[in-house]
Order: structure tokens, then sequence, then C-alpha cells
């Protein structure tokens, strides 16, 4: 064993960490959030009021730009660590001019590490500055800054800021932009910012795009409905403004649920919603229920809900939050609470003022929320009334595929909310169905059948499957293929133990049967050059390392977990046939295998187990 002491303790400096994982800091599905980056801090510069365009080109050697005619970032020296701005913003993580409100009272990128990690990922970075009458250019290759030059003022034909990036493909598992995300974002950018002009250029197809509202909100709203049939002709739309924050929405009913759903804060799309949405959901649902109960427009035994108020309301949603909290830094999802608390607030008081100077059409307005809960509560009789007589529903966790050919369908067992939801996105639905488990399972080698369903998470494994332990018969049995996913740690592995000895013990027939596999998700990724190998074990690992020549520049990324993963990494390593590892758990010998658990599970053989570890546990590997 390698001697542990402080040398060994390894820091990673400037940016080392986002090169070492770099999922932990942007999606690295393709480069769109690092442009994500860029962009959204020249709308940071648009909603200072210091500018008001932006030209993005995607150009034809796969490098993107974008500029704009905001103040241009700082070139002068800092005091403390005599370098430009522009440098210390591009090579230090969690610096900026965002952490107070002097410069920026409402901006996206208060996580300190947008542009830096944009650096850190590209194999080249120009940066052009316009400032006080003089151009200065910055040209950074892997994430250095090898040149400063200042050129004529004239160079540059606005104020403002020209930053072009060439991402490094090794850090992704597509080097090529998603364009028509990017169009998305930015025709919403400039919905959004009104009076802000944003233009867009695709080199290789020749495609402009140019989009600039005076107001735009409930136009975008109009728009994206136009072909669902509406509830109320009317879109409630309202701007407020104050030392708490500032937000404006436009809703608008229509006969279809979750027709249209955008919601961001500081021009940032949050796709997953988060405290603001909630803020919005509650406030119309509590203005609503006020104005029936005022008027008395209640039928008897009716309970409104947020959901009856919401589910066919379509919405734009622009909240500014001075220090916006996001769940990552892909910010994808708001977490202010206080936010929750100022929409609600203020969306019940416009609601309200609304509702009651339009009664009629509140009225119908009204009609259409009843009726969502009439729906809602004669669908929820109908499913106790099923389960009376039909016995347990399937688990409401569980995500189903389309195909009911059992001969044709999986299903994943698979520990955790995160590694789930990534399994999700990287499922095929047609034929894979998941169900998410909470932690390790209850140890059943030593329980009866009786006990063991007393557990909620074995109970949804026998529901989701089809099968009562102890079961012969396998004619009920859902899927063809039960795969248990678990991270490649010893903690995974664990888990594994504990769901093969469940089916082993309390489903035998169904093991006998071949139905019982083992995902076996990579522990390592290795990234020679372009070419990228996974490992699932140290020794695998080291085996790939041997192999490659000495003048390849090798990157080892070890998964915490499946959560850690990408959708597409997960797909084409674990989930998809053909591409994956999938062991099938046989028994040859039924006797040796059930010894061999009784070994590792049963509680009266605690001093024998000890006994063997002792004898065999030098031949563990991590194979």
């Amino acid at each position: 064993m390698s001697d542990y002491s402080a040398g060994t303790i390894e820091v990673l400096e400037g940016l080392d960490p986002v090169r070492k994982r770099p999922g932990m800091y942007t999606d690295t599905e393709n480069p769109n959030h690092l442009a994500q980056e860029v962009i959204d801090n020249g709308v940071d510069e648009a909603l200072a009021g210091f500018a008001n365009q932006l030209d993005v080109i995607i150009h034809a050697d796969g490098s993107i730009s974008v500029q704009d005619n905001g103040r241009g970032m700082p070139t002068d020296k800092h005091p403390q660590f005599n370098m430009t701005g522009v440098e210390l913003i591009l090579t230090r993580l969690h610096s900026g001019a965002k952490f107070n409100h002097d410069n920026y009272a409402f901006s996206g990128g208060l996580h300190g590490v947008g542009v830096s990690v944009v650096n850190a990922l590209a194999s080249k970075v120009e940066v052009t500055v316009k400032r006080s009458g003089q151009c200065t250019q910055f040209i950074f290759v892997d994430g250095v800054c090898r040149e400063i030059e200042t050129i004529s003022a004239s160079a540059l034909a606005r104020r403002g800021t020209r930053l072009r990036f060439w991402p490094n493909p090794i850090y992704f598992d597509c080097a090529d932009f998603d364009t028509k995300a990017l169009e998305r974002s930015l025709h919403t950018k400039a919905m959004l910012c009104p009076g802000f002009a944003v233009s867009f250029y695709i080199e290789k197809t020749e495609q402009k795009f140019n989009w600039c509202y005076e107001s735009g909100m409930v136009e975008y709203v109009r728009s994206a409905l136009k072909d669902d049939e509406v509830v109320i002709n009317e879109v409630v739309h309202a701007d407020i403004k104050d030392e708490d924050g500032a937000a404006s929405w436009a809703l608008m009913w229509t006969t279809r649920s979750n027709a249209l759903q955008e919601s961001f804060v500081n021009l940032i799309s949050t796709p997953q919603g988060g405290t603001h949405v909630n803020g919005l959901r509650n406030g119309v649902y509590e203005a609503i229920k006020e104005f029936a109960d005022i008027h008395n427009l209640l039928p008897k035994g009716i309970k409104l809900k947020a959901d009856d108020a919401c589910i066919n309301m379509g919405f734009v949603l622009s909240t500014m939050v001075k220090e916006p909290q996001f769940a990552g830094q892909t910010k994808q999802k708001l977490n202010n609470s206080a936010t929750q608390t100022y929409m609600q607030t203020a969306v019940k008081n416009h609601m309200i003022l609304w509702l009651n100077q339009n009664v009629k059409i509140a009225e119908t307005l009204l009609e259409s929320v009843i009726e969502a809960a009439r729906k809602r509560q004669l669908k929820s009789k109908q499913i106790e009334r099923k389960k009376a007589v039909s016995g347990p529903s399937l688990p409401g966790k569980l995500i189903d595929c389309l195909e009911k050919d059992v001969s044709q369908t999986e299903i994943f067992l698979v520990e955790g909310d995160s590694a789930s939801g990534t399994v999700k996105q990287a499922r095929d639905r047609k034929t894979q169905a998941i169900l998410p488990l909470r932690g390790k399972i209850l140890n059943t080698w030593e329980l009866d059948s009786d006990v063991i369903l007393k557990s909620q998470e074995i109970h949804d494994i026998s529901v989701a499957i089809g099968l009562s332990p102890g079961q012969v018969d396998l004619s009920g049995l859902r899927y063809g293929k039960v795969c248990v996913l678990a991270d490649a740690d010893s903690d995974g592995h664990h888990i594994a133990t504990l769901l093969c000895a469940l089916f082993l013990k309390h489903f035998p027939e169904l093991v006998r049967a071949g139905h019982l596999y083992i995902a076996m998700p990579p522990l390592f990724r290795i990234d020679v050059g372009k070419d990228v190998y996974y490992a699932a074990s140290d020794a695998e690992k080291n085996e790939i390392l041997v192999k490659v020549p000495q003048n390849r520049k090798v990157t080892v990324m070890r998964f915490k977990g499946l959560g850690e993963m990408s959708p597409t990494q997960l797909r084409e390593t674990t989930i998809k046939a053909g591409d994956r590892r999938l062991a099938q758990v046989v028994m040859p010998e039924e006797t040796v295998a059930r010894e061999l658990m009784e070994k590792l599970l049963a509680k009266k053989r605690v001093s024998s187990r000890r006994e063997w570890i002792e004898e065999f546990g030098n031949q563990a590997t991590t194979e």
C-alpha cells in the first residue's frame, strides 16, 4: 500500500479542475452551453442598459463568435493580480464583476466560472475589445494567453466585445454546435429583451436570422398558440418592477394541456422550471379560487387545486433575480425560495385585479377550471375503483415502455433519482422501462415473502415485473429482461448483490428461465487524442493505457456514478443493445450459488463469513 501523507494530496490549480471534470461545469454532450455562457455575457450588458445589439456567427471551421456593443471587457490591469481584466476573467475560476450589484443589477452569470470554463475547454479563444477609444486583441491557446496586441480602433466597428472560440473535441461527445437549439435560444433572448437586436448567421448553410421586438411577449404567446382552440381570447400580461425584483409574464388558456411552458431567469432559459414557476402557478390558482369564492361560483362538491387552474395554461415567464441560485452549472432550474414568495404575491395581486375587471371573461375561464377539477375528481374515483377490483396498480415512479411484447421489453432497476434521470434520457422508450430505487434495498436472504413485501421498494419491484415472490408461473411477467443497473463502484456492487439475492431467493424461476441480467457501466473514460475508450475496472484501464503510444495525450476520468455520465455516454456503453455490456445471471450449479449468497448475506454466518474473508480476501480483484 502506498504511503498516504500530505505529499500525496493533489491540488488542482487554474483551469485544471474544469479539464479534469468537465461534466461538473458544463454539458459535455455538445458545446452549446459554452456558447450560451458567452451569449449570456452579452445579454447581461443589455440588461444593464449598455448594449442593444448582439451578433452570433457559427463559422465554417467549427468555431463560434459572439459580439456585443456593450462596455467591453476590462483591459486595464487588476491591482492585486497584475494582469488585465480579460486575462483574469478567462483564466481564473470564480472571477468576475457579477458578485456585487455595482455593475450588473441582474445577471445570469453569478457562478463566476462561465467564460473561464469556455477557455478551459477550447483549443483557442480570441477576444477583441474596443473600450475607451482603444482596440485590444487577446489570443488564448489551450487556456493560456499567448498574445496581446493593440490594434487600430477603427478595426472594430463599434464599442464592445467580440469573443470567438474553437471547442476542443476531446471534451465533448460531439464538438459541433446544435444550431437549432441556439436559434431557439437567441430568438427567445430577443423576444424577452425589448429593443434588443439579435442576429444569427451560419456560414456553412448561409442561413441568417434577425430578431428585434419592441414588445414581444404577448405576440409570441399568441403566435405559439395560434393553432390551439382557446378558452378565452385574452392574453393576461403584466410587467412589474420594484426594489425586490422584476418579472414579466403572459398567460393564455387553451383546451390542450401543457401547450406552452417557457420560463426564464435573467433571460436564461430554465426548462426544468423552479421556484419562479411554482410562484406563478400558486398565484394564478389562489387568485382564481378567491374569485370563485367571492362570487360564490363553485358548484357543490368541487374542490379546486393548482393543477386545475394551470393544466391548460400556456405561459411565458421572465423574472429578474439579483442573486439567482440554480440547480447546477447548466442553470436549468431556479432554487431561490424568496423568488417563489415574490412571484406568488405579485401574480395573485395582478390576477385578482384582472379577474374582477373582466368578470364575464373571468367566468368563462373559471368554467374551464371547474371542468378540469370535475374530470380530475372523476378520474381519481375511477382509479380507486380499479384498485379495489383489480389489485395493486403499477408503481407511480415506474417509467414504462410502449412495447407490450415481453420478448422485446426490458426493465432497468436503477438506484438513485439522479441516475434514473440520466437513464430515462438514454433509454429507448419503446422497449426499455425504468424503475428508480432509493438506496440499498432490504437484505431479504433470511426473510419470508410476506415480510419482504412490507418494504415499499421490494413491493414496487414485484408489482412492476408482474410476479409475486415464490411464483412459479411466469405468464404474468411484464418484461423479458430484468436488468440491475447500479454504479460501478463498491456501493453499486453491494446494491447489485442485494438485488441478485432478492431474485435468487424469492423469484428463483425468473432466474432459472434466464430473465435476470446485470448491466455493467464503465468506471473510467479514457481519451487518447480524439479516440475514446471505456473501462469497467482498474485492470481494464491499465490494459488500455499500456497500449497507448508515449507521444499521445491521455486523459482519464473516473465516473463517480451513473448520474455523472451524459445520456449519450450511458446509452452507448450500458443501455443500447449491441454496444453495451449486459451479463446474464445463470446458475449452472444452483447449490453453489445459494451457498455463496449464504456466506455473503446470512446474519447467522457472521463468524464463518469473517473466516472466509480472512482466507480468501487477498484474492479479491476489481474485475
